[in-house]
This record gives C-alpha cells, structure tokens and sequence, in this order.
C-alpha cells in the first residue's frame, strides 16, 4: 500500500516553491522582453502562446471526464484569462493584451495570495495545472507590459470594465438557474479567500466590484500620465 499524498495547503512548502518560481520567472521574462529583436519577441510569443492554450485545453479535457455542471462549463474568469492571455502573448495586439493586463495582474495574481485549490500537493495533475494556468496568465501580462513594453490606456480601461462585466451578469445567471457557483458570484469560496473581509453576499460583490474598478484606474493613470508627458515632450521639441 502506497501512502496517502498529503493534501495542499496555504503557504505551505509547495506553496512557497511556486511563489519563487513565480518571482524567478517573472524576472527572467522581463529580462529576456527587453532584450529581443520584434522578430524574436513574435517567435518567442507564439511559443509562450501555444504552450498556455495547451494546458488551458488539457484542463478543459480533464474537466470533462466526468463532464460536471457545477465543474465542466469554462466559466470561470480564470477560463477567460487564460484564453485572453495565450492569444495576447500569440498576437501581441492591444484588446487581448489589456484583458490580460487587468485580468492577470489583479484577479489571476490573487491565487498566489490565497489559492482556492483543493487537491493533493505536488506533484498532483490538479495541482500543477492550478499553478499552471495561473502563473501563465500573470506572466503574460508581465511580459508583454514590462518586458516588451505595451501600455494600457483608458480605452483598455473601458474594454475591461465592459467584458468583466458582460461575464459576471452572463454567469451569475447561469449559476442562478443551474445552482452552480462559477466566478464565485453567488457565494464564497469554501476555503480562505480576500472575499471573507468584503463581508456577507451580496456585499462582497459590491465591495469586490468597487475595489477592482479603483485598482484597475490606478493601474492605468500612471501609463497614461506618461504617454501624455511624454507627447508633449515630443511636440516642444
């Protein structure tokens, strides 16, 4: 008899291994962006693009097998992420890339600060594709941001506001009608999570709501400061 595998937890070694890994890898993408010819970086890109839509299609396939309501149907905004992230890193063009910005850096990065996964730790199939498609996504929108140098501006802004929320209304209905919980719409995660200090539903959906618009504001004012400084800088010239 083989032993049980122990069940993941929060900040756990195998918790804090994917937080290095996360740090290391950002680092190195930012590095090697910076670096790269628009040749290379389009290479490079597609390559990063199609191994993220490969794992995001082997988690859907998994998923299926047994096919779930409450577990099969992509979605999750993480689903969304994913997709919008491999084809940002494949097309490097702006819509994409501006759900990924927003998306990735503020919803996927959240799985690093309190992970909703209930699986058996590493190496475990669900474990690594948890990490998998979240460390993706948030690698993409630092990629394509700090490494090669694509701006948000208030147009981004507007794209995701309007997208997330076309999301959110489609899927809490969806949950209304067949009793599911994607998104956590329509009650908290069972584990630890950010939501627990929003307060009660609905009020965390408000309060969640309310932040994301704020962080997402300040997160485009200082790009868009800039472009606009350094536009005016160009016409005194």
């Amino acid at each position: 008899m083989y032993p049980a595998q122990r069940e993941f937890s929060a900040y756990g070694p195998s918790h804090w291994a994917v937080i290095a890994l996360f740090v290391t890898g950002s680092a190195f993408l930012v590095w090697v962006g910076r670096r790269q010819t628009e040749s290379q970086a389009r290479r490079f890109g597609r390559y990063l693009g199609a191994v993220t839509a490969a794992i995001y299609v082997s988690v859907l396939i998994y998923s299926l097998i047994p096919p779930t309501l409450g577990g099969s149907v992509p979605l999750n905004l993480t689903d969304l992420a994913t997709v919008a992230g491999a084809y940002a890193l494949w097309s490097q063009r702006h819509w994409p890339f501006a759900l990924t910005y927003y998306w990735g850096l503020v919803l996927s990065s959240q799985a690093l600060i309190s992970p909703v996964l209930k699986s058996p730790d590493f190496p475990n199939y669900v474990f690594l594709a948890f990490w998998g498609i979240h460390l993706l996504v948030v690698w993409a929108a630092i990629y394509l941001t700090w490494g090669r140098g694509m701006r948000p501006q208030w147009h981004s802004y507007r794209i995701a506001v309007v997208v997330t929320g076309l999301w959110a209304t489609a899927t809490f209905i969806f949950n209304s009608i067949a009793e599911t919980n994607y998104g956590f719409l329509n009650e908290k995660p069972t584990t630890a999570s950010l939501l627990d200090v929003m307060g009660p539903w609905p009020v965390y959906l408000l309060t969640g709501a309310t932040l994301i618009l704020i962080v997402w504001a300040l997160m485009t004012w200082p790009w868009e400061a800039a472009r606009r400084q350094s536009k005016k800088n160009s016409q005194l010239a």
